[in-house]
């Protein structure tokens, strides 16, 4: 296997600054995932790493290799994408083997390794059919399986699980997961969606407009965003934010007087998760709007001031809309932000 470097790498497009010189480290057999909004760059990163685009200048280094040279077919890497591409007049067997055969390797050797791959991804018993005969997933795993036959340094992947439906994405994360970490392929893996990201990555790194904005596993992406951005991109409901004033050494969010950083600023912007607001006697006034019911939990989309506002409860509160509640923060899972910038400023409650 192989670690990947990154460094300095940017690229246009008709003009347009795709990527801004990026740098970033994927360590061996690590699972990274690029995460972004639509637009953001990602795709184009991991074409250049295979070689599919060049990059105006910088350089990708792979198992300590400058593969910058090298044709997509040198590099040691396999690509799976979000369209199936499997070959409709070959059977499953022939789709997994033809890399394999383009490499001109022994009729044993194909065949072992086809027969590994396709037990890996539980699809031994489809070999004969052909892709026409299989479902969307079914199809999908022969794509995983034809790439892991390669036996690649490197695995990249390009929204493979976006066209499946929701239950079958969610089955086929578990298997990738338990199956990348008992192959232990270094895999970079695109996806715009955060749930995805959250639940296959070792570490994530986010993208926003050509740049990397943090790189860091989930649990510190989630409590600690780097930015608003970030906070308002990353979590199911997304963080809440509202408008925090300076008064005499605490902060005034909404009429609710809050310990925050101590920083020689008029205004910050306070973030919270929707799950780190409880029911209280005293804290701000939020209106209630509409309640989803989550099964275990309900959503509560509420407003406070003229703001926005969601808070997850647990399902036998009883709430309806047009209730007036009172909710207060856990002040130690807030997140504080610069209100021109949406830098993130550290603060902890313990060293308030």
């Amino acid at each position: 296997m192989a670690g990947i470097e990154i460094r300095n790498i940017a690229k246009r497009f008709d003009g347009n600054l795709v990527l801004a010189d990026i740098d970033l480290a994927v360590a061996d057999q690590e699972f990274l995932v690029l995460l972004g909004a639509s637009g953001c760059g990602k795709t184009t990163l991991l074409r250049i790493i295979a070689g599919l685009e060049v990059p105006m200048h910088g350089e990708v280094r792979i198992g300590g290799r400058r593969v910058n040279e090298l044709a997509p077919r040198s590099r040691g890497i396999a690509m799976v994408f979000q369209q199936y591409a499997v070959f409709p007049h070959l059977t499953v067997f022939e789709n997994i083997a033809f890399g394999l055969r383009m490499k001109k390797l022994a009729k044993d050797a194909i065949d072992a390794r086809v027969r590994k791959a396709a037990g890996l991804m539980h699809i031994e018993g489809l070999l004969a059919r052909y892709p026409g005969q299989l479902s969307g997933g079914q199809r999908q795993r022969v794509a995983v399986a034809r790439a892991l036959a390669m036996e690649p340094e490197v695995l990249l992947m390009d929204e493979p699980l976006s066209n499946l439906d929701a239950l079958l994405r969610m089955e086929m994360r578990a298997e990738l997961k338990a199956l990348l970490k008992e192959t232990r392929t270094t895999t970079i893996y695109v996806t715009h969606d955060q749930v995805e990201a959250m639940s296959l990555a070792d570490r994530i790194a986010i993208m926003d407009e050509g740049r990397l904005v943090q790189v860091a596993d989930p649990i510190e992406i989630y409590r600690n965003p780097a930015t608003r951005y970030i906070g308002g991109f990353i979590g199911s409901p997304p963080m809440n934010f509202l408008p925090a004033a300076r008064q005499d050494g605490t902060w005034e969010v909404a009429g609710f007087r809050v310990a925050g950083p101590r920083v020689d600023r008029p205004e910050l912007v306070f973030g919270i998760r929707p799950e780190d607001v409880h029911l209280a006697d005293a804290g701000l006034s939020a209106a209630v709007r509409v309640v989803e019911p989550l099964g275990a939990h309900q959503l509560v989309t509420a407003t406070v001031g003229d703001q926005l506002f969601r808070i997850v409860l647990d399902s036998d509160v009883k709430i309806v809309s047009g209730d007036a509640l009172i909710i207060a923060p856990r002040t130690g899972r807030a997140r504080w932000f610069d209100a021109n910038t949406g830098v993130a400023i550290p603060w902890s409650e313990e060293g308030a």
